[in-house]
């Protein structure tokens, strides 16, 4: 698999683990001081990462998908960076599902052991729910 496709796939990791509340697996995607900045606040680490994704989701959270789309990715050598689009669909009660959010992802990238992970991932959130 090429450098572009394993980074792909790393970035569909990381939806699946974020829409099923696999906040641990979506943190040892990062490396072990990855930076995850969000529109509510900055996990650092993978505890932090994993600490911060929990204060977001409080409460009981409707069915969801993350999709990632409009993927750029610039490698130099074992780093790179990343540009994509994303949108989430969720459920509401009683109703059509709507796009709850939307915006784009600013990843920087390493390449560890052969093995791509988040170093930073900042979230540009600009699409929200009127």
């Amino acid at each position: 698999m090429s450098d572009k496709d394993e980074i792909r796939e790393l970035l569909a990791r990381y939806c699946f683990a974020l829409d099923a509340d696999r906040f641990e697996d979506m943190a040892a995607l990062f490396t072990p001081d990855g930076v995850w900045e969000t529109a509510f606040g900055t996990g650092t680490g993978r505890a932090g990462i994993v600490a911060q994704a929990n204060s977001i989701a409080t409460g009981v959270r409707p069915k969801r998908v993350h999709l990632t789309t409009n993927i750029v990715i610039d490698l130099d050598g074992d780093t790179a960076t990343a540009r994509s689009n994303w949108v989430l669909i969720q459920n509401v009660p009683g109703g059509v599902p709507i796009i709850g959010s939307g915006g784009a992802y600013a990843d920087r990238l390493v390449k560890v052991d052969g093995q791509w992970f988040f170093q930073h991932r900042t979230i540009e959130r600009y699409i929200v729910p009127a």
